[in-house]
């Protein structure tokens, strides 16, 4: 009998070890998850409108400081100067970058797979193996590293990896459906699970599909 106490007591102390071993690293993937969704979300703050205007407000700031200071005190001029060019810097580039997303749509608009996309919602069929290719293509040509942030963030199914495409063509949830051959409730509960999963917190669809328009 105490035999069997003992080993039921390993068994449970074993157990126990495991589950709370699982949970930490659950709790270390979440938090790798959320580091990566973090830096994403600072880039595209970086080149938000908002962030531009303040950078400006900045650089005015700066350039009336280094009005004022005159040839006096070379070094502060230097460290002021450095941090205006690097004020100017930043905002050139998030200007390239919306200028460039600006221009995004209307290339996948004209695009051939955006036509092929058309016809198959036209004709009520699903896209093809290569048409699949030949929109991550496009996708990836246009928004550099599309693709791989988001396996950076989620190991996604095919399914998984297909909604969040059509997503970033601005392909409506209906047509989603059809075009991967699933109904609007399972891709409904793609776009909400892939936010919890990716969060780490109940999100809704469009919850998943803005954080995907914003990549």
């Amino acid at each position: 009998m105490i035999y069997e106490i003992i080993i039921g007591i390993l068994v449970y102390a074993v157990l126990f070890v495991v589950t709370i071993q699982a949970s930490r690293r659950k709790v270390v993937a979440l938090q790798d998850r959320l580091d990566k969704v973090r830096a994403l979300q600072e880039t595209q703050q970086s080149q938000s409108q908002q962030n531009i205007a303040q950078n400006e407000a900045k650089i005015r700031e700066l350039e009336t400081l280094l009005q004022k200071l005159g040839d006096e005190n070379s070094l502060l001029r230097l460290e002021l100067e450095e941090k205006k060019a690097t004020l100017d810097y930043n905002n050139k580039v998030a200007m390239i970058e919306n200028e460039k997303r600006q221009q995004a749509e209307t290339v996948i608009f004209s695009s051939e797979i955006y036509h092929r996309l058309q016809q198959c919602l036209n004709s009520g069929r699903s896209l093809s193996h290569q048409d699949w290719i030949q929109l991550a293509e496009l996708v990836n040509s246009i928004y550099t590293g599309f693709t791989e942030k988001l396996y950076n963030l989620y190991r996604m199914s095919e399914q998984d990896y297909h909604v969040s495409l059509l997503i970033k063509v601005r392909i409506q949830p209906k047509d989603i459906a059809l075009l991967t051959a699933h109904s609007k409730e399972s891709v409904a509960s793609t776009r909400s699970r892939l936010y919890t999963k990716v969060f780490g917190q109940k999100g809704s669809s469009k919850d998943w599909d803005d954080f995907v328009l914003s990549l």
